[in-house]
């Protein structure tokens, strides 16, 4: 099969350019930068030169593809203009989605992230959730849009959309990841006592090409592998690593009363993540995810934590990140 991938240089793009070479597809890649083109040469890929804003590299990938995965995107929270990754994440998928049309590819795999299903606070989200009206962060209102413009997208090509929960695993070393190696290495005193649902990266990997093999058009699939609160993932983390942390666990309405404070501060100075009020809002309202659709419907066979954290263990002390 003939593929072409947006985002391969990146933390899941780069888990699924691997799985889709291991099962021995010939697989293009889009790469904007020398360091990008030089890592998805390494990977086995074929690199196409430019961005998401350049149609003709977006269209010289998708030549004669059978499929295409849309991955790339900006993941931030708290940035003083959220404009450029509105952009990125929305306007990039409308054009990535429109160049498909132009190139006549079957189908288009795009990657959104559960923080779109809006779930309540202390409910379980699915795909039949229905969106709080407010979002967490600017982060989850630009993946919001990106969805709905794909599934507002018209034409011959089908579009599936996969979203996977927080991504842990070999190679994940920002965004939650980094707050669990921060945690780890004693940089963090203190947690919001929250929910946290997580996927591996190879299982989130896995969950994409079987999105594209045997996912329906039109149709969102959740990839959540395990929900636990943050106490528990960090009690399993030390006994696997054997460093006794010391992290206190934060009541929900200290750290939304936190929240409020760093975003009230965040006029006046720029506050570093997890302290900013983003980062604090979206922890203390905790997410407790559904991922048994993918499982049941695409077949996917989620790992359990203990071995997600222990990959992710070996990862760090391999890149020798843990210090310790």
């Amino acid at each position: 099969m003939r593929v072409f991938v947006t985002g391969a240089s990146g933390v899941v793009g780069s888990a699924v350019a691997r799985h889709l070479v291991l099962a021995g597809h010939r697989v293009r890649a889009l790469a904007r930068s020398a360091e990008a083109t030089a890592y998805v040469a390494a990977l086995g890929l074929e690199p196409v030169t430019g961005g998401l804003g350049d149609e003709g590299a977006l269209l010289r990938g998708m030549d004669r593809a059978d499929v295409v995965f849309h991955i790339a995107g900006v993941n931030q929270m708290c940035v003083p203009d959220p404009g450029p990754m509105i952009a990125t994440n929305v306007d990039g998928t409308r054009r990535v989605l429109r160049v498909a049309e132009q190139a006549n590819v079957p189908r288009v795999v795009v990657t959104s992230s559960a923080a779109t299903l809006g779930e309540e606070h202390g409910t379980v989200g699915d795909e039949t959730s229905t969106h709080r009206g407010w979002f967490l962060s600017d982060y989850e209102r630009s993946k919001y849009l990106q969805e709905q413009a794909a599934l507002d997208h018209g034409g011959d090509t089908e579009v599936v959309l996969v979203n996977p929960s927080s991504v842990q695993g070999p190679g994940r070393a920002t965004g939650t990841g980094k707050i669990i190696l921060d945690v780890l290495s004693g940089r963090i005193p203190a947690l919001p006592d929250s929910a946290l649902s997580m996927v591996d990266i190879d299982d989130c990997a896995a969950g994409h090409l079987l999105a594209a093999e045997k996912g329906v058009p039109g149709e969102r699939y959740v990839l959540n592998g395990f929900t636990m609160t943050t106490r528990e993932a960090i009690a399993v983390l030390a006994q696997q690593t054997g460093v006794e942390t010391k992290v206190r666990f934060l009541p929900e309405r200290v750290t939304t009363a936190l929240a409020s404070g760093a975003t009230t501060a965040e006029k006046v100075i720029r506050l570093p993540a997890p302290f900013c009020g983003e980062m604090l809002r979206t922890m203390a309202h905790g997410h407790v995810y559904d991922g048994s659709r993918a499982r049941d419907e695409l077949g996917l066979e989620y790992r359990p934590a203990e071995a997600t954290f222990d990959r992710l263990v070996a990862w760090f002390r391999a890149e020798g990140l843990l210090g310790r």
